[in-house]
């Protein structure tokens, strides 16, 4: 596995030490996070051999946020959002359906979870999700070549919404039949255009992983690097008086 590139410090009074990240994937969540320095611990329920954190749990991660979330300064989760999004809508609602295909609906419990542990947390999800639409964040705003519009829900902080600036253009690829150039390519699926191994990567800006189904599924991690910035300005008033 090529190790990640560009990691960033922050002095160590500004961060918290550990993190954990909940449905880890890859690691895109959990490589924005590096980037400041922080220490980032990984659970899923599948094995992650190209995971970018520094420690990796194969389990399942509402039973670990139970067990160990406590231990944790900051909780990042990211439930799968297949029961969430469009594979629960419209006409794919109802070939699921004919076909006897579910899936699981994790934000509820996995927010009861993150409740209890008392820590404070972020929950990210799509569009159509139950997540509270706190935080919108785009890859327009970070200079992405995905747009990849997520939600994110903050538990025990908060912070203010940043400007969403006016999309560039069009998502390259086949719509209705017909092909569309634009700045941004689809980083989900597989032909009519769709992002290559090597478009998500420069797209999403990870370099660590070159599989093709978790990279589309994995945050940019310029996402969490934002939410970890904001989450450390609501820690500085605290620190300088401690100082």
């Amino acid at each position: 596995m090529t190790q990640p590139t560009d990691i960033r410090r922050v002095p160590a009074s500004l961060r918290p030490v550990r993190v954990l990240d909940a449905y880890c994937c890859i690691g895109g969540a959990t490589f924005g996070y590096r980037r400041l320095g922080w220490h980032v611990t990984g659970v899923d329920n599948q094995a992650q051999p190209d995971y970018c954190g520094h420690v990796f749990h194969q389990g399942d991660a509402i039973e670990y946020i139970r067990a160990h979330g406590h231990e944790f300064d900051f909780i990042h989760a990211s439930p799968p959002c297949q029961g969430e999004g469009a594979p629960t809508k419209g006409t794919n609602k109802a070939r699921n359906a004919a076909i006897g295909r579910t899936y699981p609906r994790l934000i509820a419990p996995t927010r009861a979870a993150l409740e209890a542990t008392g820590q404070p947390y972020v929950i990210e999800n799509v569009a159509g999700s139950e997540v509270r639409k706190d935080i919108r964040l785009c890859g327009e705003q970070f200079g992405l070549g995905v747009l990849m519009h997520r939600y994110f829900e903050l538990g025990g902080w908060t912070t203010a919404q940043p400007a969403h600036p006016r999309h560039r253009g069009r998502v390259r690829g086949y719509r209705h039949g017909e092909y569309h150039h634009g700045p941004y390519v689809a980083a989900y699926g597989k032909g009519g255009g769709k992002a290559t191994v090597e478009e998500i990567q420069w797209a999403k800006r990870i370099d660590w992983s070159t599989d093709h189904l978790r990279l589309r599924e994995a945050l940019p991690p310029a996402y969490t690097e934002w939410i970890g910035r904001a989450y450390l300005a609501t820690l500085t008033p605290v620190l300088e008086v401690a100082a």
